[in-house]
């Protein structure tokens, strides 16, 4: 009796779809932790962007609750709300609100990773900021300033281009499917340009968006790394880490990786910063990251243990245990800030910045959005590839998109 009671949650097994992004083998590794506390054992399965929205959708249609907990992309809320994938959170939350200490948490964070429409379709989880990673040694040799607009980034990718040397100015993904697509929306917005028009209708061949995907392509083409119209996040990734590529815009997600000496050749030797905008753009910069939801589908006792799993997980005492290890995903105030933290990874006071003046719709975040990350993912690696101009691509993109409203 008295396990049972220290245990409430003893014979309990949770499953959990996860991203392979780095928080991913971290909570693997702490899962033990929570079963000690509560009882419950978490079982985490980790898969590949593609992999996990395939499967879980499939889940939730079937209505088969294989899953009771989903780390949810930010841009998946518009589409899980109005599918009633996952169960509103709003009740639970006022319920546990002194537990929850929803004060330490960004506003920005709440509403961006799981918010939509008033709706909370997850919690906050795993908070990314859109940050330039940058190889301060090359810039500094060569009489540089971090880039602080997008004409400076990209005259700096050209001028650190030397492929004799096997380096290259810049670095971004190509390859067709979500990974470009996400990235040629980051760049596309810190350009002027936007998705969706004021009444909130695709607007994907605008001037300003055929003219930030002409300077994507001409990126790829004379500043890129062979090949990098086939990198995804993870080539992305490794070719900055191993010192091939001057600058990269990505998720702080990955950041901890480049102050690893066992992963990284550019240890002492890269900075982060904010991600540059376009003259006179206003400052705000991209947020992305994942939620924790609830399936609908879940019997009541499974989710009542999984929202103890969150509860516990986003906890203070767990986000900062998490992040020691290498998460790189930070939701908390007290996180970004706390000394030990920034003493082991001196880009947290860039996170706090991004997560008060940011922007969650980088991405726009409605019910359409898988449908047209697929559209763009075909039509922007088509330009990279050369098979096709920007104006032609767009334009053919916009005509599908316009047939999903």
């Amino acid at each position: 009796m008295a396990q049972a009671a220290d245990k409430p949650l003893a014979g309990i097994t949770l499953n959990l779809a996860s991203m392979n992004d780095q928080f991913s083998a971290v909570l693997a590794q702490i899962a033990p932790e929570f079963k000690e506390a509560t009882g419950a054992e978490i079982k985490v399965d980790i898969m590949d962007y593609g992999s996990l929205l395939t499967k879980t959708t499939a889940d939730f249609v079937a209505h088969t609750a294989g899953y009771d907990l989903i780390t949810m992309d930010i841009v998946w809320a518009g589409q899980f709300a109005a599918n009633g994938y996952t169960i509103d959170l709003n009740d639970l939350m006022k319920r546990d609100a002194k537990e929850l200490d929803a004060a330490d948490i960004y506003p920005k964070l709440t509403e961006a990773l799981g918010n939509y429409k008033g709706k909370q379709v997850a919690y906050p989880f795993a908070g990314y900021a859109n940050v330039l990673a940058y190889r301060k040694d090359l810039f500094d040799a060569a009489g540089l300033k971090a880039p602080e607009t997008m004409e400076d980034l990209v005259a700096a990718a050209y001028k650190l281009t030397d492929p004799a040397k096997k380096q290259y100015g810049f670095v971004a993904n190509g390859q067709k499917g979500p990974a470009v697509a996400q990235d040629w929306m980051q760049y596309n917005a810190e350009m002027g340009g936007a998705i969706l028009d004021k009444d909130g209708k695709p607007a994907l061949n605008s001037e300003a968006n055929i003219k930030s995907l002409t300077v994507y392509r001409d990126l790829f083409k004379k500043a890129a790394p062979p090949g990098a119209a086939d990198y995804d996040w993870g080539g992305r990734e490794e070719s900055f880490r191993q010192g091939i590529a001057a600058t990269m815009q990505t998720w702080s997600v990955g950041a901890p990786g480049y102050y690893d000496p066992k992963t990284s050749k550019v240890v002492g030797k890269v900075d982060v910063a904010l991600a540059p905008r376009g003259k006179g753009l206003p400052k705000i910069y991209g947020i992305g990251g994942w939620g924790l939801a609830i399936n609908a589908d879940a019997k009541d006792k499974q989710k009542e243990a999984a929202w103890t799993f969150i509860k516990w997980v986003t906890s203070p005492k767990i986000q900062k245990e998490m992040n020691m290890l290498g998460a790189g995903s930070y939701i908390r105030k007290s996180t970004v800030t706390d000394k030990e933290l920034n003493a082991k990874y001196p880009f947290l006071p860039v996170l706090n910045e991004v997560f008060e003046n940011g922007d969650g719709d980088y991405r726009p975040r409605i019910p359409e959005y898988p449908e047209i990350q697929d559209i763009l993912g075909t039509a922007v690696n088509s330009v990279l590839v050369g098979t096709v101009e920007p104006k032609a691509a767009l334009d053919a993109a916009q005509e599908a998109a316009t047939k999903l409203f």
